[in-house]
């Protein structure tokens, strides 16, 4: 059974009267700070060129971050001025800061507030928002915090538009906002709102210097059944990433809005068709569209996100930045860095601080590769392949006050057989729950948990990735009421093998 939520849990940090007392200390911040420099300097404290040089992997380690948090910018406009006045605070209510500092509470070193769009929004960011985060940068420098927005793609759902961190960033997103945003025009624009718009805005991001990222969101929240997609579908995501494989590069595995069901509603929001785990269907179903683009050799990762707008004990759905969901990136404590293992599969998730670190790596024939790496073999000597696993458990209590206990680890295989004729495909056949481990299959090694597994006489491309759960589940269910702190799991991206 999945345990209840009890809201008086001890052993957390901080209370929850605590947190909500806390969250306003943001405002009062930006209010009572008139020396905090907003200007150009104040833009690049820190600045970093956003190129990663090659094989630089010093002082790389796990952080937590979360690329999807909605402040007080995402509000509202009175169309019935032209141009339109924008309104603060309708939608999510939180400054920027106070995201930040509630983000660093709660574990993660790099956040991002991806706020909605709207007529002439272009300039809001512009001239409101971005001045706020530069204020944040400052007041929070412990977290970096990327410019973006929640991007309203043409013909999709909303994405996560993050750009690099360098002197022009403003005018990079501004630039993107005011070309390509459906809502974004004033009056409204039907030619915004077109698949081949979406291309054209993926092209242009490609060619841009500084190249941004691109992930999509809640992707099945507008689905009708299992396999019956909404506003985001499989051939959407094969063209875009056709057009810019460095830009486009994932979706949200598991959505934000993860505290529905304490306030009353669904994880994730998820109103037609529920989520598994906390999970979207096109991650959490084996064979499932993940893996049916993993099983064309496509590059395509899985994040974790909060979603925040309101807290659900204010009357929202939402946990805090970092509270409930993490994504987790290899990386050094930098802009850069971070975006470079975004965009290259240096990244697992994680619910309800299951666990705190995650390894998956294969080798063969004295090579070895980890997540987001190929590892590339002979075909004259086929043989088997390692995998290992490492994990580490939390070593105190989650924000909920519960230590929870890793029940099992699934390594998850599947085949690379090339591009696939049909668009709209959303199963891989070829995938399987290879080998199922639980506590007595893994070794302690210091903090680490430890599983080794022989993948034997590999003869064909390949994926492998992992999954944990603190439930008995042998595959998610689909999602009701039950609390989601009794419900976590965790999602390795994965590691590659081809033959040469």
């Amino acid at each position: 059974m999945k345990k209840k939520h009890n809201e008086e849990a001890e052993g957390a940090a901080i209370s929850r009267r605590q947190l909500v007392r806390y969250a306003g200390v943001g405002a009062t911040l930006v209010a009572a700070s008139p020396l905090v420099a907003v200007g150009p300097a104040a833009a690049h404290d820190n600045d970093h060129d956003d190129k990663v040089k090659p094989g630089d992997s010093r002082n790389r380690i796990w952080r937590a971050g979360d690329h999807h948090v909605h402040s007080e910018y995402s509000g509202e406009f009175d169309t019935s001025a032209n141009p339109p006045t924008f309104h603060k605070g309708a939608d999510a209510v939180y400054p920027i800061v106070t995201n930040a500092i509630m983000a660093k509470h709660f574990g993660l070193t790099w956040a991002m507030c991806t706020d909605h769009g709207g007529p002439t929004h272009s300039k809001v960011n512009l001239e409101q928002a971005y001045p706020d985060l530069l204020r944040s940068r400052v007041l929070v420098p412990e977290v970096l915090q990327f410019w973006g927005m929640e991007f309203d793609a043409p013909a999709l759902d909303h994405h996560t538009l993050m750009i690099p961190h360098h002197s022009g960033e403003a005018q990079q997103l501004f630039e993107l906002e005011s070309r390509f945003a459906k809502n974004d025009p004033f009056p409204a624009d039907p030619g915004r709102n077109t698949e081949a718009k979406m291309i054209e805005f993926l092209s242009a991001a490609k060619s841009m210097p500084h190249k941004p990222l691109v992930i999509a969101h809640h992707t099945s929240r507008s689905a009708t059944g299992l396999g019956v997609y909404g506003q985001d579908t499989p051939r959407e995501f094969r063209n875009g990433h056709n057009v810019a494989p460095e830009i486009y590069v994932g979706f949200e595995g598991a959505p934000g809005h993860q505290a529905g069901p304490l306030a009353g509603g669904a994880r994730g929001g998820y109103g037609n068709h529920p989520t598994y785990g906390g999970f979207d269907q096109m991650t959490a179903r084996v064979g499932g569209l993940w893996d049916s683009l993993l099983g064309e050799g496509r590059r395509w990762w899985i994040t974790a996100t909060s979603d925040s707008h309101v807290h659900w004990t204010r009357g929202g759905s939402d946990f805090w930045p970092g509270e409930y969901s993490k994504t987790y990136v290899h990386a050094r404590q930098d802009y850069a860095d971070i975006m470079d293992g975004l965009r290259n599969g240096r990244i697992w998730v994680t619910t309800g601080d299951l666990i705190t670190s995650l390894d998956l790596t294969a080798s063969s024939q004295g090579r070895e590769a980890a997540m987001g790496e190929t590892i590339t073999l002979s075909r004259r000597n086929r043989g088997d392949v390692e995998i290992e696993i490492r994990f580490r458990p939390p070593q105190g209590a989650n924000a909920n006050g519960d230590r929870p206990q890793v029940r099992r680890v699934d390594l998850i295989v599947g085949q690379i057989t090339g591009p696939n004729a049909d668009l709209d495909a959303d199963t891989n056949p070829t995938t399987k729950v290879e080998a199922r481990f639980g506590p007595r299959d893994w070794r302690k090694q210091g903090q680490e948990y430890v599983i080794r597994h022989t993948l034997r006489n590999v003869e064909t491309d390949m994926y492998a990735r992992v999954r944990g759960t603190s439930t008995d589940e042998a595959e998610p269910l689909a999602d009701g009421q039950e609390s989601p702190w009794g419900d976590l799991w965790f999602y390795s991206n994965p590691v590659f093998v081809q033959f040469r």
